[in-house]
């Protein structure tokens, strides 16, 4: 109840409302849901330099940049190669909701970054709550695997064409 009060009161809301509204993962949701989430989602800040995860311990949440920035980074060898940096509005972190294989690779802030972490637990108590909402989410799942694939596949064949 404590933390509802505090929302309501919270200049930032309408700030992270519009952040949550440009997700993918919650595309086709309503506006009531996503205040919801708002309340219900564990924000944390880190600073320069933390460790939001690393490669190769299993998943547990997804996260959301509020704001600040996140460097994705994958040990190839000795060395570590930077395979993303996102930033206000960007999620990662997402395949930890549907199962908890080990990270592929490690999550860093590049400077202060505050984030909305949803966790496997809530994700899968969302799903069983609400035909409807739970049917949005998984779609949104799907489409965003689908997009994995598909730009993992190019990536092969682009491969392939240039070994012919």
């Amino acid at each position: 109840m404590k933390k509802l009060f505090l929302w309501a009161f919270d200049r930032e809301k309408d700030h992270r409302l519009s952040i949550l509204q440009r997700v993918n993962l919650f595309k086709g949701l309503r506006r009531n849901f996503l205040m919801k989430l708002l309340v219900d989602l564990v924000e944390k800040e880190y600073q320069q330099g933390d460790v939001i995860f690393t490669e190769g311990e299993p998943g547990k949440a997804l996260y959301i940049i509020l704001d600040g920035s996140v460097s994705i980074v994958k040990k190839c060898g000795s060395e570590d190669k930077v395979l993303a940096t996102l930033s206000m509005g960007s999620f990662f972190g997402e395949l930890a909701i549907i199962d908890q294989m080990p990270r592929f690779a490690s999550a860093i802030a590049l400077e202060k970054t505050n984030l909305l972490i949803m966790y496997k637990s809530y994700f899968d108590d969302l799903i069983r709550s609400s035909n409807t909402m739970s049917a949005h989410l998984l779609l949104n799942i799907v489409e965003l695997l689908s997009a994995y694939i598909r730009k993992n596949h190019a990536v092969h064949m682009s491969d392939r064409d240039e070994i012919s």
